[in-house]
C-alpha cells in the first residue's frame, strides 16, 4: 500500500467548443478602414493630418476624400439675407480650390477623391461623413486655448462632438509614424 500523502488537484477546466459561425462572432473586429475624409483648410496642420491619413489609406488599402468648406462671412439667420448656395457660388473659385486640392495628392498612389462645399465648415464635414459614410476623419487642429479659442471656435472639436465615425485630430508638430 502507497502511503505518500495524495495532493488535491482541481480538476481541468472544461473548454467549451464553438461552432464556426459563433466562434467568429466571439472574436474581437478588427479595424477595417475603406473611406477616409479629410477636412483641409491649407494650414500645416491639415498638411500633416493628410500625411496621416496618406499612411493609413496606404495600410489599409482605403480611399481619401479631401473636403474643403469655403466658410460663408454671414449666414443667414444673422442677417436675413440669403447667401449664395454651394452650386451658385463661382465656377472658377471651385475649380481653383479643386485644383490646389489636386496638387496636395498628385505625389501619392492612393484611392482619392476632391469635393468644395459652402458652408460652416464642422457642419458640412460631419454632414459628408455621413453621407458617404466614412469611417474615419482625420484633421488638423490648431490647438487654440483661452481667447482665441472663445473667439474663432473649435471646428476640430465640434467634429469630435457630432462626427458619425471616430476622428484622429492632428497638430503641426505631432511626432510622424515610426
Amino acid at each position: 500500500m502507497n502511503t505518500s500523502p495524495t495532493l488535491l488537484q482541481d480538476p481541468p477546466p472544461k473548454t467549451e467548443r464553438l461552432d464556426p459561425p459563433a466562434a467568429a462572432a466571439a472574436k474581437p473586429r478588427g479595424l477595417h478602414l475603406a473611406r477616409i475624409l479629410v477636412p483641409i483648410d491649407f494650414s500645416p496642420h491639415a498638411k500633416k493630418a493628410l500625411e496621416y491619413a496618406v499612411d493609413l489609406a496606404t495600410k489599409f488599402g482605403a480611399e481619401i476624400t479631401l473636403l474643403h468648406v469655403l466658410e460663408q462671412l454671414v449666414y443667414p439667420g444673422e442677417w436675413l439675407v440669403a447667401m449664395p448656395t454651394t452650386s451658385s457660388f463661382v465656377p472658377e473659385t471651385r475649380r481653383a480650390l479643386e485644383e490646389k486640392l489636386e496638387g496636395m495628392m498628385e505625389d501619392q498612389s492612393v484611392k482619392k477623391k476632391i469635393t468644395v462645399r459652402m458652408g460652416r465648415a464642422w457642419q458640412e464635414i460631419v454632414e459628408f461623413a455621413k453621407e458617404r459614410g466614412s469611417d474615419l476623419i482625420v484633421m488638423g487642429t490648431h490647438g487654440y486655448t483661452g481667447v482665441q479659442h472663445v473667439l474663432l471656435g473649435s471646428v476640430a472639436e465640434k467634429v469630435l462632438r457630432h462626427a458619425p465615425c471616430p476622428v484622429l485630430s492632428i497638430r503641426a508638430d505631432a511626432k510622424d509614424f515610426a
